[in-house]
């Protein structure tokens, strides 16, 4: 293991609050833009749903493509950081644009939205997405600090989401509300999202590999030389990459139900829309303390996968309570638990990035090709997905439970859809990550590796 340091203090900060811009853009579209889209605009939830998950056709695609590119790029900034430094530009004014439906035919509205919907995630979005998530295997070869820069990036997410959770809605409303309030709050949204991405990807810089390494790459294939489709073998050969990858999918289908219907549990199930803030910070700070400890927890049992597992396997259990005490419409108790659930299953967050570091590592061990770029193509591809699928999926239930958009009250079936997909759904699949997690001993198969080839290295 690589001990050597190679990051200062306010340099793991800079690069984490990557996040922060990240989620001013991804937590305003996953969080809001449904709502913005039915209720403000008119538009039917199913066919949205459709759209976006049409959308991920394109977006699955180029994912890897991006990947790819990064590992062929050679740049004064390096690999990863011309990426991400300018795909943020694009990202700020999607962002901006999806807010800002033009007053026309509905099939224009659906067509626009499409449009600029497809660009904000297929294309710049991606692009920043990926090389935001490479970077941390290329501006550190210390494990220790991977696991720390996945640790305090989520926490710059989880703060965000919390934020927007409370500060959105209000937003609007200060900002005269309907369209012109949105638009106000996605235009305030992106511009902190291009300052603080800039920020992020020029307080950092990457690095060569350690000596050891490199003299090892002299004699394999280097990662530019790769074609595309030489490198989706390399890819979905690898086990491990393909278990992290439907882990991904299935964590932001979760993710993203949760985070989608959330705004409409708390507005008609609860009878008050201002408890999405509550329910937001109770569902992401608890993550904060969780990814404090998750280094040490790492360092002190010597695997990601154990502590991932057993935090999952403890917060399936304590759902039944969650489940409970949310048909009771106690309040007070379901955010206790929701509270204590994240504690528990937080700790995946602050890991992700360490885990794909991993799988590359394993492709590089056994198939003798670095390909971090294109590795860590997994965790963009993963929320694009898993988080069209769940955005989708939100439009698709709302319309067979009988939401109706504009509607003062909604019908019982609405209600025990919405009900379903904030409550009961998200744990079925905390379940699944819980089984996923049991054979992603990634770490282990690295360990073995390296002592049966000590004495060839």
């Amino acid at each position: 293991m690589n001990d050597k340091k190679y990051l200062k203090w306010y340099q793991k900060l800079a690069y984490g609050s990557g996040d922060l811009a990240s989620n001013c853009n991804y937590g305003l579209v996953s969080s809001f833009l449904l709502l913005y889209l039915s209720d403000v605009m008119g538009l039917k939830t199913n066919i949205i749903g459709t759209l976006m998950l049409v959308s991920k056709v394109f977006d699955g695609v180029t994912d890897v493509f991006f990947g790819n590119m990064i590992d062929k790029t050679k740049s004064r900034l390096g690999k990863a950081r011309p990426w991400m430094l300018y795909a943020q530009i694009g990202v700020s004014l999607c962002l901006v644009l999806l807010f800002s439906i033009p007053n026309m035919g509905q099939t224009a509205q659906y067509a626009y939205f499409f449009a600029f919907y497809t660009c904000l995630n297929a294309i710049f979005y991606t692009a920043n997405g990926v090389a935001y998530s490479t970077l941390s295997a290329l501006i550190t070869n210390n494990p220790q600090e991977r696991v720390q820069l996945g640790s305090i990036r989520f926490m710059f997410a989880v703060v965000t989401n919390i934020v927007m959770g409370f500060a959105v809605t209000g937003g609007v409303e200060a900002f005269g509300g309907g369209a012109a309030g949105w638009r106000a709050v996605a235009i305030i949204c992106a511009l902190i999202g291009l300052v603080v991405n800039t920020i992020s990807c020029l307080a950092v810089k990457e690095v060569e590999p350690d000596e050891s390494v490199r003299k090892i790459d002299e004699s394999k294939p280097q990662d530019d030389k790769l074609g595309f489709w030489e490198s989706m073998k390399f890819l979905f050969t690898n086990k491990y990459y393909v278990l992290i990858l439907v882990l991904y999918i299935v964590y932001y289908i979760m993710s993203n139900i949760t985070t989608g219907s959330g705004v409409y549990f708390t507005k008609y199930v609860l009878g008050d829309a201002s408890l999405l803030g509550m329910f937001q910070m109770m569902k992401m700070f608890p993550v904060i303390i969780a990814l404090i400890f998750t280094p040490m927890l790492v360092k002190k049992t010597g695997s990601m996968q154990k502590v991932n597992f057993w935090g999952y396997a403890i917060n399936c259990v304590l759902s039944v309570f969650f489940i409970y005490f949310a048909y009771q419409k106690n309040v007070k108790l379901m955010l206790l638990f929701m509270f204590i659930k994240g504690i528990f299953a937080g700790t995946l967050s602050g890991t992700l990035n360490a885990l794909i570091a991993e799988i590359s590592g394993y492709t590089y061990r056994t198939r003798g090709v670095r390909m971090d770029g294109t590795m860590f193509s997994c965790s963009s591809l993963g929320i694009k997905i898993g988080g069209g699928i769940g955005t989708a999926a939100v439009g698709w239930l709302l319309d067979l439970g009988g939401y109706v958009g504009k509607a003062v009250e909604q019908t019982s079936g609405a209600l025990n859809m919405i009900f379903a997909m904030y409550i009961v759904i998200p744990v079925i699949l905390s379940v699944v990550i819980t089984v996923i997690l049991g054979f992603l001993n990634v770490e282990k198969a690295n360990r073995k590796w390296d002592e049966e080839h000590a004495k060839e290295v």
